[in-house]
């Protein structure tokens, strides 16, 4: 009984929290009803069973939510992030970006293409979404998220206008959006120390020097390829490698077992160890290259760039990058617990208002389980 009341609770804290957004009373009711419904433990989870979770006969007002009604999703995310700080706030909190694929049938839908995506580890027919992950001592869930739009959709003004993309949304890369949804997060009052993501963004120059520009920390992957400066203790510039090759002159003594975080198997565990780069921006900063070594596979190597306070540790560099994995299981987690892949829309507009109320969904299942002092769900116990 307690936890029915704890959960009902939080509801009407949604409820409330979202409620000024709708300027009619059914679509504000809907829009709770449809959040109740992506929390069920239906299996598939889109207007037409969430319409018959909320007791209605037809999915006409659910589909219309999605649709044609009046109101902002970008409101909502807003309101989302208020709700997440409020509850999971912290300033030892990670912002961690990454992308997955929402896979597709046909060419109709907003942003859909031949394009690789990690949910099926090949290229697929799919919709690709940025998404701004945050997790803390007190659980992590999401900020943000962008559709990405290739440039074969958005130089083709009438396929664009078919799928209610507005007209003013040129290309952008999967970094720019990064740099978008991290602006909005901090500009928003998110407290944070780092950014972490995957190669794709850690080799992007423009994404680096904007969290320099905010002195944001950051341990961002990078490919082995990467070219990077060695720091000398003169004034000399020091001398320009590949980043595999700088590692690999380290001794071996330079590396350092250290955990990465909990996973679903226990503490990860590698090798880690760090070179001073040059950097160019901060000088209240350090600049690192630092690798990461399996303990069983010497051979497998990462490779990350770091702009970090001085006298850091190398234990916080390795949980900062441990953190990116947090996403990889936030996906999971709201694919099989919140419906983020669930949706049957085609239109633009569509595609993130089922994503907002999705998220909204995942922040509202971590902020509860963190009131019992429970871990956020891990990706094997949410796979159904």
């Amino acid at each position: 009984m307690a936890d029915v009341r704890e959960w009902a609770a939080g509801l009407d804290e949604i409820a409330r929290l979202i409620g000024s957004r709708f300027a009619r009373s059914e679509p504000r009711a809907n829009a709770v009803a449809y959040v109740r419904g992506l929390l069920s433990e239906r299996e598939r989870k889109n207007s037409w069973t969430i319409s018959e979770q909320a007791g209605q006969p037809v999915p006409d007002p659910m589909q219309r939510l999605l649709s044609t009604t009046d109101w902002d999703p970008d409101a909502v995310r807003d309101d989302l992030r208020t709700y997440v700080v409020a509850h999971l706030g912290d300033r030892a909190g990670i912002l961690v970006v990454d992308e997955t694929g929402f896979l597709k049938k046909g060419d109709r839908s907003a942003g859909v293409a031949r394009q690789y995506t990690g949910t099926a580890g090949r290229i697929e027919n799919a919709q690709v979404g940025v998404f701004l992950t945050y997790a803390t001592p007190h659980g992590r869930t999401f900020l943000d998220g962008e559709l990405y739009l290739p440039k074969a959709w958005t130089e083709d003004r009438p396929r664009c206008d078919r799928a209610g993309i507005p007209a003013d949304r040129e290309f952008r890369t999967k970094p720019e959006l990064a740099v978008e949804m991290i602006a909005r997060a901090i500009d928003g009052g998110v407290p944070a120390s780092w950014v972490t993501g995957d190669a794709v963004y850690g080799q992007h120059y423009r994404l680096r020097k904007s969290l320099e520009d905010r002195q944001m920390s950051y341990v961002l992957a990078i490919p082995s390829n990467q070219r990077v400066i060695a720091k000398t203790t003169s004034s000399i510039i020091g001398s320009e490698y590949r980043a595999d090759a700088l590692i690999a002159g380290l001794p071996a003594t330079a590396w350092r077992s250290r955990s990465a975080g909990a996973g679903s198997k226990g503490d990860r565990r590698y090798a880690w160890a760090r070179a001073r780069i040059n950097g160019e921006r901060d000088p209240d900063a350090e600049y690192w290259l630092l690798a990461r070594r399996s303990l069983t596979a010497p051979s497998e190597l990462a490779y990350y760039l770091c702009h970090t306070p001085k006298r850091v540790a190398l234990s916080e560099l390795a949980r900062v990058a441990g953190a990116r994995w947090a996403i990889e299981e936030t996906f999971q987690t709201a694919k099989g617990q919140t419906g983020l892949d669930h949706y049957q829309v085609r239109q633009y507009t569509g595609w993130y208002r089922h994503i907002t109320l999705s998220m909204l969904a995942h922040a509202f299942l971590t902020v509860t389980r963190s009131k019992r002092g429970l871990s956020t769900p891990t990706a094997a116990s949410s796979s159904r």
